[in-house]
């Protein structure tokens, strides 16, 4: 077992200095089935580099469907058995940080609505205190640079030494061309003040539609 998780942690190393490195999966873990397929599928294409899949799914207003919850974890664990790829899983509370690393999750990342509130970023990031594991950090929902940095300072007070951003783009009111609007010049700031840190670009979230996600993702890795 030592071994085994010393291999891991020896992969999650090299990923993490890996350009670009590739996160792909389903939005929302559904069924077993499902994650352990899409996982085989991803491996198969040789581009993948970790499989992600939400498994709580924090919604704007009730009644949506919000995540199955702790028993998808799991499934993650079976997926990564069967394909290789190391797991990533969106946190937004204390127990769900306990669950995901007790079930031997790789990545954790906070999401949009989590990281533009610091009590919450807190409470995740006390949570992390004394856990060896990578956390991703989405920009705030709404364009304030600072909240961004605040949760990138409070995740690394708590003591966890790789730190990422995901530039997720930012919502807005009204019909725009993007789902999320990107405002490359937050993103191209927050690069200037955290330029050794790992960026990735959520090409899904900003675009909302598949044929414009490639044309988001070049303009994206020229900007930035």
């Amino acid at each position: 077992m030592e071994t085994s998780t010393s291999n891991e942690k020896k992969l999650i190393d090299q990923l993490w200095e890996k350009r670009p490195l590739i996160i792909s999966g389903p939005c929302s873990a559904e069924s077993e089935e499902q994650v352990v397929e899409t996982a085989i599928r991803l491996k198969n294409t040789g581009k993948v580099d970790v499989l992600r899949a939400g498994i709580w799914k924090p919604r704007t207003r009730p009644g949506s469907f919000e995540g199955v919850g702790t028993i998808g974890l799991p499934w993650l664990q079976k997926a990564k058995a069967a394909s290789g790829l190391p797991t990533a899983v969106e946190v937004a509370m204390p127990k769900q940080v306990e669950d995901s690393l007790a079930f031997g999750v790789d990545v954790l990342w906070i999401g949009a609505r989590t990281t533009v509130n610091p009590f919450s970023v807190q409470d995740v990031a006390d949570a992390l205190r004394g856990a060896d594991v990578p956390v991703l950090i989405k920009n705030p929902i709404n364009p304030d640079i600072e909240l961004w940095i605040g949760a990138v300072e409070r995740i690394a007070k708590a003591g966890i030494k790789k730190i990422g951003l995901i530039h997720r783009g930012f919502s807005s009111y009204g019909n725009t061309e993007y789902r999320n609007a990107p405002m490359w010049h937050l993103a191209v700031e927050m690069r200037r003040r955290f330029p050794d840190m790992l960026f990735i670009n959520d090409p899904s979230h900003i675009s909302g539609r598949r044929h414009i996600a490639i044309r988001g993702t070049t303009r994206c890795q020229y900007e930035i």
